[in-house]
């Protein structure tokens, strides 16, 4: 990469392009909108980055915001941005009002490129009266087409992509907001530089040739993003879909010839509770990527569709703590990750769970020393990640937003002047090497004295015959300390007579 930087080619563009250059006649996008090869794609990257620098107005290092549901011209206009040494600020399209405001006001971007059902758009003309008052432009895709499609797909000069730095956006990606307004971070290049050469350094999670990767999680996600554009970085082929559909998912599958697919736990929950067919294992897919399985899905699922890797992965958004689990049988399955004896050794002192006040929230301190109590790996606790002593770009912060940032470090952790990241999530793990989570900052709650995990009790309900899904949570009640476990449960509807004593039981 210090290469690479001294030479000003930092820009991931440069991998696409080495792609379109070298394999033009390969399929880079297949959907049901289009398919198109990286000769075609590579082309109408070109235009979407002219069609931003003539009538746009966009200049290298600027955002512009895509309000846009999945499709190839998502993929166009991203790496169009991306070929003029600018990048997209990726908006949750089922935002409305405050929460939309907010996030395209972090991002500063004064463009929005707007594309998806009518009912998308609505959203955005609602606040278009207050986006113009900021200087904010909304350009409708439907209504420049034909200006991009008459534009001429000359490759932008490097000049434009001299400047992107390691720390300069991939892409800007927003929290989910499970903790007031979505906060934003920025992918820098230096991470996607690399995905870019992952497959040829060896270490791609998506190997071998031909491979054929099926993503309907939204673009403006990291897992959908990051690992659709991936793709594109490393030469393969990218089928998309416009959003999440049980019913389409499998003919989606087989017609797009897709070998991989990308995941999120609640998805393959949708999929395993469909009625079963004799066709589930009609497909050519091997392997799936994504994060969130649930135990009592992760075997179910694998085995009634035939599937041999399930690739299940560890992150969040602000990307602190990467795992990975590539599990082929049972010794892995339900684990978010493992580290070998290597790993254990390298990560002791880095990855370190520590004990939680419950009732606060905040990392249980010992009265006398003032310092926090590790706790072993086995048990499990919140995960703190080590820091130098001033903040790096390991986690370079929310985007434009120090208070939110300062929050997720604490200091004097076991010695005076340490510097740790609160990962939020508790996870344990066992002497093999395996991480497994446990919960959410949050979601776990006390009573009578015992620590609760909501993570845990759903699983054991989610796995009783005729539950498709659990959701729990503690309410506080009236005279008593702590909180009472409560469980929203969807039955089935498939099922006769469900046995609620059972259950109850």
């Amino acid at each position: 990469m210090a290469a690479i930087v001294r030479e000003k080619r930092l820009s991931s563009y440069y991998f696409f392009e080495k792609h379109a250059q070298t394999n033009p006649s390969k399929e880079c996008i297949w959907s049901r909108q289009g398919c198109f090869t990286y000769a075609e794609t590579y082309y109408r990257v070109n235009q979407y980055a002219q069609w931003f620098l003539k009538h746009g107005g966009v200049k290298p290092g600027d955002l512009v915001a895509l309000f846009m549901a999945n499709s190839p011209d998502f993929i166009f206009a991203w790496m169009g941005l991306l070929a003029i040494g600018a990048a997209p600020a990726l908006i949750n399209h089922n935002l409305t009002k405050q929460a939309l405001l907010h996030c395209l006001g972090i991002s500063e971007a004064k463009l929005v490129l707007a594309d998806g059902a009518p009912q998308l758009l609505e959203r955005l003309d609602a606040v278009r009266d207050e986006l113009a008052a900021d200087g904010v432009s909304i350009v409708k895709l439907a209504d420049i087409k034909p200006e991009i499609d008459a534009t001429k797909g000359e490759r932008p000069p490097d000049e434009l992509r001299e400047n992107v730095r390691p720390d300069s956006p991939f892409g800007l990606f927003y929290t989910s907001g499970t903790t007031g307004l979505p906060k934003a971070c920025a992918l820098p290049a230096a991470a996607a530089f690399g995905y870019g050469v992952s497959r040829d350094c060896g270490f791609s999670y998506v190997k071998g040739e031909n491979q054929r990767y099926y993503d309907c999680m939204p673009l403006y996600h990291g897992t959908g993003g990051i690992s659709g554009m991936t793709q594109l970085l490393t030469g393969q082929t990218l089928c998309i879909a416009p959003k999440f559909s049980v019913s389409g998912f499998w003919d989606d599958i087989r017609d797009s010839r897709a070998t991989w697919f990308v995941y999120v736990g609640e998805t393959l929950r949708y999929l395993l509770a469909a009625p079963p067919s004799p066709r589930d294992k009609e497909h050519n897919v091997h392997s799936i990527y994504g994060n969130g399985l649930r135990p009592d899905v992760w075997k179910p699922f694998r085995d009634r569709f035939g599937i041999d890797t399930i690739f299940e992965f560890f992150n969040s958004t602000e990307g602190i703590m990467p795992l990975d689990n590539p599990a082929r049988g049972d010794f892995r399955a339900h684990a978010v990750g493992h580290h070998g004896f290597l790993q254990r050794w390298r990560f002791y002192n880095v990855f370190v769970p520590v004990e939680i006040d419950v009732d606060t929230g905040e990392i249980a301190r010992d009265p006398k020393t003032g310092f926090a109590r590790r706790v072993p790996y086995s048990v499990g606790g919140e995960i703190l990640v080590t820091q130098p002593p001033t903040i790096t770009p390991a986690f370079p912060g929310y985007y434009r937003n120090e208070e939110a940032t300062a929050k997720k470090y604490v200091r004097d952790v076991f010695r005076k002047g340490d510097l740790y990241y609160r990962t939020g999530d508790a996870l344990r793990r066992d002497d093999d090497g395996r991480w497994f989570f446990l919960d959410r900052l949050g979601d776990t709650f006390r009573w009578k004295g015992e620590n609760v995990s909501t993570a845990e009790v759903s699983e054991v309900l989610g796995r009783y015959p005729g539950v498709s899904e659990a959701t729990v949570y503690g309410v506080s009640l009236p005279n008593h300390d702590g909180k009472a476990g409560m469980a929203a449960i969807y039955i089935d509807p498939a099922v006769k007579n469900f046995d609620y004593n059972g259950l109850l039981k």
